[in-house]
């Protein structure tokens, strides 16, 4: 049997310090993002996913990070990650997609349980956050 590679924009966004995650039902964190409509750009599909799953509006500062994630022996899916800066002081929500949100220190992401993907993109944050 053939994998198949889906894609998935995946925003790292902070928020006073602090990185916004979601919990989803496999009660693993992840960051918010998800697949982009068919004729969507990169960029327009992470600002629609987290307005979506966050309810905030954000900018797409610059991309991070691509690899690639094996969700089950036979589904693969291509993340790409982006820097991102929330817009205006509204506080997160979560939307019916996850579980729940958090806002977590630096020191605290090692211990999630998280694909390790996801953590190496916001150590590229760290190294490299949005600009201007």
């Amino acid at each position: 049997m053939t994998a198949s590679l889906a894609v998935s924009i995946k925003g790292v966004l902070a928020i006073d310090g602090r990185f916004c995650l979601l919990r989803n039902a496999r009660n693993e964190w992840e960051l918010p993002g998800g697949r982009p409509e068919p004729d969507e750009e990169p960029q327009a599909a992470c600002v629609r996913e987290i307005a979506e799953e966050l309810g905030l509006d954000a900018e797409i500062s610059h991309i991070l990070d691509s690899w690639r994630y094996r969700v089950l022996p036979h589904r693969h899916v291509l993340i790409v990650t982006y820097a991102c800066r929330p817009l205006a002081g509204v506080r997160p929500r979560t939307s019916d997609e996850h579980v729940e949100y958090g806002l977590f220190a630096v020191a605290e992401i090692d211990a999630l349980v998280m694909p390790a993907g996801y953590k190496a993109s916001i150590r590229r944050y760290l190294a490299s956050p949005p600009r201007g």
